[in-house]
Parts: C-alpha cells; sequence; structure tokens
C-alpha cells in the first residue's frame, strides 16, 4: 500500500468518537448463566447476591474511533482522534495510551465539568455484554489548521444527543470537499433512525456497519438477501458499503459491482470478541485510504479481526502491517474476496 500525503499534512485519518475506560470482568461464578429464548441470548445473574469475578484487563482508551484509530497507527498510518475525556484520572490515562499507541491526542479536549465515560465487559467465555454508559459532553468540533486537515475522516458514536455536533461536522465537511469521510455509525445514532443521519449518509464515501444494523437502518431483516441490503444502504447515500455477518464474513459495494469476503482461516482460539469490528473497520479504511480497490481493502480487514480476537481487549491483537502483509501472503488457497450476486 502507498499513499501520498499532502505536503506539510499532519495526518492521513482524523477520528472523531466517544472514548472510555473498559475494564473487562470475567464471570467465575457457576450460577451466572446463559440462556436461550424466544429473544435471544440472555446472560442471567442471580439477583441480590454477590457474584465472583476477576479483573481480566482495562483499556484505557476503548471505544469504537479510538479502536479503529491504533489499528490505523500500528498499520503505519498518521492519525489523530478528535473527543472529549474528563479532566480526571481516567481521561488522562486515556490520552497517555493513545499517545503510546501513535495516536496524535493534541485534539483530545478535557472537560472538567463531566467525567471519563467508562464501560464493563462481562466475559463469559469467549462472549460478552458490555455495561454502557455515555457521559455528555458539550461538543464543538475544532478548528483544524490547515494541516492538521486530514485525507479521510472517520465518524463512530459520538454519545446522545449528538445531532448538533454532527452537523458542526457536515457543514465542515462541506467545506473541505476534499477530505472524504467514513462513518461507522454507532448504536445511539442507529436508533436515532436513517433520517436523522441523512447528511452524514449523503456525505460518506464509505459506510460500515453489520446485517443487523443495516437492517434496522433501511427497514428490512437480517435476513434479507445481502445484496439487497446492500442496495438499501447505498440508497441513503454513501458511495461505498461494507457490510459485516460475523462468521459469515462480510459484504461489500462500490456501486459498480458486490463483493463477499469469508473470515480468515486461522486455527487459534477465539478469547474474546470484543473489537473484531472495529479492528475489521479500521483496517478497512486504512486500506481505501491508502489508495486500494474496495475488494483487495476488504481482503484484508478480516486478517486483523481474526488476531484481535484472540487475545482479551479490544487493541492488544491489533497487527502491524508487516505481519498483517506476512500472514495475507500465507493465506490458504482460495482465501480472498468474490463477486456476490444476488440471490434470484
Amino acid at each position: 500500500m502507498s499513499r501520498t500525503p499532502s505536503v506539510g499534512q499532519r495526518f492521513d485519518i482524523v477520528f472523531v468518537g466517544d472514548v472510555a475506560a473498559d475494564q473487562y470482568l470475567t464471570l467465575a461464578d457457576p450460577a451466572v448463566v446463559v440462556e436461550d429464548g424466544v429473544e435471544g441470548r440472555r446472560l442471567v445473574l442471580p439477583f441480590g447476591a454477590k457474584v465472583a469475578c476477576e479483573v481480566t484487563t482495562t483499556v484505557p482508551a476503548g471505544g469504537n474511533s479510538a479502536n479503529a484509530a491504533v489499528a490505523c497507527a500500528r498499520l503505519g498510518l498518521r492519525t489523530a482522534l478528535v473527543a472529549y475525556v474528563g479532566d480526571d484520572g481516567l481521561g488522562r490515562g486515556a490520552v497517555a495510551a493513545l499517545r503510546s499507541e501513535g495516536v496524535d491526542a493534541s485534539l483530545v479536549r478535557p472537560d472538567p465539568a463531566v467525567p471519563t465515560n467508562r464501560n464493563f465487559v462481562l466475559r463469559l467465555g469467549h462472549e460478552r455484554t458490555i455495561l454502557v454508559h455515555h457521559e455528555q459532553h458539550e461538543c464543538h468540533w475544532p478548528h483544524l489548521r490547515p494541516a492538521e486537515v486530514p485525507s479521510w475522516l472517520y465518524l463512530s458514536s459520538v454519545g446522545a444527543d449528538s445531532h448538533a455536533y454532527e452537523d458542526q461536522i457536515v457543514d465542515w465537511l462541506e467545506s473541505e470537499p476534499q477530505v472524504s469521510l467514513a462513518f461507522e455509525p454507532g448504536t445511539l445514532q442507529i436508533a436515532r433512525g436513517a433520517a436523522a443521519l441523512g447528511r452524514l449518509f449523503g456525505r460518506a464515501a464509505l459506510v460500515v456497519c453489520n446485517r443487523e444494523e443495516a437492517a434496522a437502518l433501511t427497514g428490512g431483516h437480517p435476513a434479507d438477501d445481502p445484496a439487497q441490503l446492500l442496495d438499501a444502504m447505498l440508497d441513503l447515500g454513501p458511495r461505498r458499503v461494507v457490510m459485516t455477518d460475523g462468521s459469515a464474513g462480510a459484504y461489500g459495494t462500490d456501486g459498480t459491482a458486490r463483493y463477499a469476503v469469508p473470515v480468515f482461516p486461522d486455527d487459534g482460539p477465539v478469547v474474546d470478541r470484543t473489537g473484531a469490528g472495529d479492528a475489521f473497520a479500521g483496517t478497512l479504511v486504512a486500506g481505501v485510504a491508502a489508495g486500494l480497490p474496495l475488494d483487495r481493502a476488504m481482503a484484508r480487514a478480516p486478517v486483523n479481526s481474526m488476531r484481535v480476537v484472540q487475545q482479551v481487549g479490544s487493541q492488544a491483537g491489533l497487527l502491524d502491517r508487516a505481519t498483517l502483509d506476512e500472514l495475507l501472503a500465507d493465506a490458504p488457497e482460495g482465501y480472498g474476496t468474490r463477486e456476490l450476486l444476488p440471490v434470484r
């Protein structure tokens, strides 16, 4: 992969989104069970009891955009994060962690009035349930100096009641037409519906979501034909769409062709699925930002997802570029993207 940055440009990609300190708790109590029901699987804890757990690890600067920023930094891209944290120990720890990963944190703003987000990841086997709390910062899009204007802007979850902030971001994007937008909508954004996100979809060069999210945004059903869901997402306005589908891999379209890619084959055990989607999205955007066509970028993304799920935490398994290239070169025969045809 190669890229030609503008003279004096500091960043290839600027990421925007919530940051949280993620604490991973492994549930060790035999009374904790998973039950299957008509509405899906549920984690059941004894009510009113003390439940034994082990503190497995902490990711000081977690969150969709932070995870993707770290993924791209390890792949050699120049990255920065725009975010708000509390003016507290967790916030300072998040900034230090980002800097240690090579992510520029000069655009992370400490908020003395609101604490840093903190999430708890409850692990049982290789699955997890995340207890999430979004603090509400009063967010304002920063003034970026000419050298800070990136080639790509990557936007994901920025908390509740973020309409005004998102409008500021789109207004800025309209003033900088050379900047491409990658949009990975978060849970709270998806809950507002596609109409509320219309300006973002219309400006997006790439949207990344999972199959269930695509169905929710388009009024479809997760069981719909992947080609149909891709086309419906494309109708919302973005130039490219990539839709992940768990163990089935991922599907994508650039408006001229549709592609499918399987999960990357590997014999390593699945330890923790947290961060797999962010690893995929970050690696995908890194490839597209470096000038790869969509099908080749899609072939790279599952390699990083595969390694992330083999360690606890959303960032520990993220690969550098040389290791990813080596694994991809040694992939079993037949691995790669294929054309996706609609079911007739």
